[in-house]
């Protein structure tokens, strides 16, 4: 009788899954756009205690073509303070047809760095079924206990554009005295709050239809609706601390680095002897950060109270490597021993990254760098970069709000925001094409602040195939040859690198009968064209500034003159401004192309100026300029 009752049940939850999954639930509104559907999905976060907070998740996914495999995968992390167990995972056809169950083999589980990482203390756990018969459900649940509401997880149910949800509900449960935090973005609709035993929060969302990525839009995450929660009080390991504000989550930082900055007698003795003979802070903080870069590296050494509290000044000092906070920590005790105050500063890291919320408190970080206070003359430095300007963030950590950890806790910052002066791209190419159409070339550029980023990565970083990769992108022709190359670097808060490139590009002109085309923006143009007619929605935002000049200056063959040449060109919008002017003169031409972008975010009715301003930039950058042969030559 038991068994008849167990395959019963068996059955129906087999019959249930099938009429749950199959593609045919899915109402076509839900499909159109979408690369994935989300069929359901329930994350809930109990809170029994400080220090014991269980989170289960189930989700449901149906993967509808190759673009939507990548959200297939199962991944989480865990850690010493975050367990993680009761995996579950299976695969459905379109019919909702099981067709395979998770097993334990098949879980990887690998630090969250893997093969870069030392003594790692977080750890993921991922699994993928690798199906690729189209359409197919993925159902995974798991289970985790957090021992502390330090971090809490947050509500993303739209991962991103191409992804509609039929279902996702998000409760968290805590105990009556329990003062919950959360702030909801993208969602109009408050949480339904029951009080009986404990309170429960619920919100939910059902039936949202893919969104379609358009240009230059937001980050996804300023789009789509999420709930970010967080405790007032809370423990992490010994400590106990408050987030009801950034100046009392700030003074954690200040408990976990006690007594950590203490130096070996000779590290003492070295800096003190690198520094004493200079005459301002500025040129010791300089000397010690190159000290820092000659006598550290990188490594991700994260163990301990979940990665957030750093290995002290001794220990780096003896193993000359450490993590973003162990080498931040040990900077401010260098500084700290020749009397120049500095800061510990937590920052949200990562190109297009967004800084903290102001509004609300919680430790959404994940890297640490180090700040010199001198009002105008602040000095900002990236401690785990052997080959950094000092003083310069660019991209990876600049401007965002930070917080910066002082005496009497947190404090919100604001990191250098470079402008469009701060980036420039200055090139200047002699050459001179021949009978054949072959081009011989030097060009000579500069590039500051955000632009010369991936050249400093190319010096110091790169492989052969991704220099090759940036030639390609930087120099627009079929074919050329490489003659000379040489970098140079001047550090700053600004910093400048000068490249200099010998070419020779054969069919570079093309040579038709008595006529000469020659394509004059092949080493820099823009191949930007945006859709039209399109009903834009979304705000258009540009994030990075910056200034291209560039003056290029070609001789040809004698015995030719101008057919065509186009006309000049001024463009001013609010966005950016264009600009090209031609002049021949006998044999020689110069061409001056200039191109400023702002950082501004504008609305979507001014999509049409922003197409136009980019197709009138597409047609002057492919134009060409066309000489014929004079008649008695």
């Amino acid at each position: 009788m038991k068994l008849f009752l167990f395959l019963t049940t068996l059955f129906i939850s087999g019959m249930s899954y099938c009429q749950e999954f199959n593609i045919s639930q899915i109402p076509d509104s839900i499909l159109r756009s979408a690369n994935v559907v989300k069929r359901m999905e329930e994350l809930t976060v109990s809170i029994k205690a400080d220090d014991k907070i269980i989170v289960r998740r189930k989700y449901a996914l149906t993967i509808l073509n190759r673009e939507g495999d990548e959200y297939a995968e199962y991944i989480n992390n865990y850690s010493n303070l975050e367990e993680l167990s009761k995996i579950e995972g299976y695969l459905f056809d379109s019919k909702g047809n099981k067709i395979k169950s998770i097993k334990r083999k098949d879980i990887a589980d690998e630090s969250i760095t893997d093969g870069f990482s030392l003594m790692l203390d977080d750890r993921i756990k991922k699994h993928n079924f690798y199906c690729r018969q189209y359409p197919y459900t993925i159902l995974y649940e798991d289970e985790q206990e957090l021992k502390s509401a330090y971090f809490l997880p947050y509500w993303f149910p739209v991962k991103n554009d191409g992804f509609s949800v039929q279902q996702s509900r998000f409760t968290v449960e805590t105990p009556l005295d329990f003062n919950l935090r959360f702030k909801q973005i993208n969602l109009f609709t408050p949480p339904v709050i029951i009080k009986d035993k404990t309170i429960k929060y619920t919100w939910e969302v059902n039936n949202l239809i893919a969104t379609n990525a358009e240009s230059f839009q937001p980050p996804i995450k300023e789009l789509l609706p999420i709930v970010y929660i967080g405790p007032k009080e809370f423990s992490l390991g010994k400590y106990k601390a408050s987030m009801d504000s950034w100046a009392n989550l700030g003074k954690l930082n200040n408990m976990l680095n006690l007594g950590k900055q203490e130096l070996p007698d000779k590290v003492k003795n070295e800096i003190h002897a690198l520094t004493d003979s200079l005459n301002s802070n500025s040129e010791k903080s300089i000397a010690l950060y190159k000290y820092l870069q000659a006598n550290t590296r990188y490594i991700s050494v994260q163990l301990g109270l979940g990665g957030w509290q750093p290995f002290d000044a001794k220990y780096v000092a003896t193993n000359k490597y450490g993590d973003c906070k162990a080498l931040s920590n040990y900077m401010i005790s260098l500084l700290n021993e020749v009397g120049i105050k500095a800061n510990y500063v937590l920052v949200t890291a990562g190109s297009g990254k967004k800084g903290l919320s102001e509004d609300f408190p919680a430790p959404y970080f994940n890297h640490v760098i180090t700040c010199i206070p001198n009002n105008k003359d602040t000095i900002w430095l990236e401690c785990t970069s052997q080959s950094e300007s000092p003083g310069y963030l660019g991209t990876f950590t600049g401007d965002r709000k930070a917080l910066l950890i002082d005496q009497d806790g947190g404090h919100v910052v604001s990191t250098p925001a470079y402008q469009e002066d701060d980036n420039l791209q200055l090139r200047k190419i002699t050459c001179a094409v021949d009978v054949s159409g072959e081009l011989t070339a030097k060009l000579v550029t500069h590039f500051t602040g955000t632009q010369q980023e991936n050249v400093h990565s190319l010096i110091h970083n790169a492989s052969k195939e991704e220099r090759e990769r940036y030639l390609n992108n930087t120099i627009s022709l079929p074919t050329y040859k490489i003659d000379f190359m040489e970098y140079k670097e001047k550090q700053g808060k600004i910093p400048l690198v000068t490249e200099e490139l010998h070419i020779t590009a054969p069919n570079f002109a093309t040579v038709s009968g008595r006529r000469l085309f020659i394509d004059i923006h092949a080493f820099n143009r823009s191949n930007t064209r945006l859709s039209k007619n399109v009903n834009r929605s979304r705000p258009i935002q540009f994030i990075l500034p910056f200034k291209d000049i560039d003056t290029v200056q070609i001789t040809i063959p004698t015995g030719y003159q101008p057919e065509a040449i186009p006309k000049d060109i001024l463009l001013n919008t609010l966005f950016s401004s264009y600009s090209t002017t031609y002049l021949v003169k006998d044999n020689q031409i110069l061409v001056v192309r200039k191109q400023i972008r702002k950082r501004i975010q504008l609305p979507s009715t001014a999509y049409n100026e922003v197409v136009n301003y980019f197709e009138a930039v597409y047609k002057s950058d492919h134009s060409k300029i066309v000489f014929v042969k004079k008649e008695n030559l």
